[in-house]
């Protein structure tokens, strides 16, 4: 069954109407807005021949309460392969190691849609997020990915714990982050199919969670701060990791 999704903001919708323009079912447009970026807009709306009305600013404010929507909403269909099994993912002809990002438990809209960011950046084949305990792919989460969360398969699960065992038994190797641990990320030899885990935001991975990794290792810090934000720490072991595989 089809569902529909709100998006907002300039980016996120040239960025949904390049990757997936058919998803887009209509876009409302700010009517006094005549300045260079709705021009722009208008150009791929043109051209893709997309459904647009100019709406006054409480219409707009209408669809999305309490945000910054520039002047630009979209009304999307929910396109049915962005929410993919993990067998989807592991069964597929692939024609590299796979690299799937794990967010065990993250409920802020804003990280999950910086690592949507990331994941597209450092070549992700799939993010993966429990259900429950755990924010959706809403309208603020494609807002900040950008576009990334068009692009890389979402996986929801309902066990996080039995994914990671399919994962291990069909050959990826689970890595988890904890700020605890003796073993730097500088020490770890990545290679072949990986799971990388990222904890929630101040509790990290659950015990079970961190119980099935493989292994387990920290990110040096070299200056005052104690932590990172999620997004940002998955775009450090991302990044090492497709170092050490080129």
């Amino acid at each position: 069954m089809s569902t529909e999704q709100i998006i907002y903001g300039f980016h996120s919708i040239t960025s949904h109407i390049r990757i997936d323009p058919l998803s887009i079912k209509e876009i409302f447009i700010d009517e006094f807005r005549t300045d260079g970026r709705v021009n722009d807009l208008m150009k791929l709306i043109d051209m893709h021949q997309i459904k647009y009305h100019l709406s006054n600013k409480d219409r707009l404010d209408g669809f999305i309460s309490n945000q910054k929507h520039q002047g630009v909403v979209a009304i999307i269909r929910d396109v049915k392969n962005k929410y993919v099994t993990i067998e989807d993912i592991v069964e597929a002809d692939q024609p590299k190691p796979l690299l799937i990002l794990i967010l065990d438990g993250i409920e802020d809209p804003h990280n999950l849609g910086a690592c949507f960011r990331v994941a597209d950046a450092m070549g992700v084949d799939a993010i993966v997020c429990p259900k429950d305990n755990a924010v959706g792919l809403n309208s603020t989460v494609r807002k900040v990915a950008s576009g990334g969360a068009e692009s890389i398969p979402f996986v929801v699960v309902t066990n996080l714990a039995r994914t990671i065992r399919y994962l291990k038994d069909n050959g990826v190797f689970i890595y988890g982050t904890d700020d605890q641990s003796n073993k730097s990320l500088n020490q770890i030899n990545f290679n072949g199919s990986i799971a990388l885990i990222m904890g929630s935001e101040g509790r990290g991975m659950r015990r079970l969670t961190k119980q099935l990794c493989d292994d387990i290792f920290s990110i040096p810090m070299l200056g005052q701060v104690e932590s990172l934000n999620v997004s940002v720490a998955s775009g450090i072991c991302l990044y090492e990791i497709n170092r050490q595989k080129k």
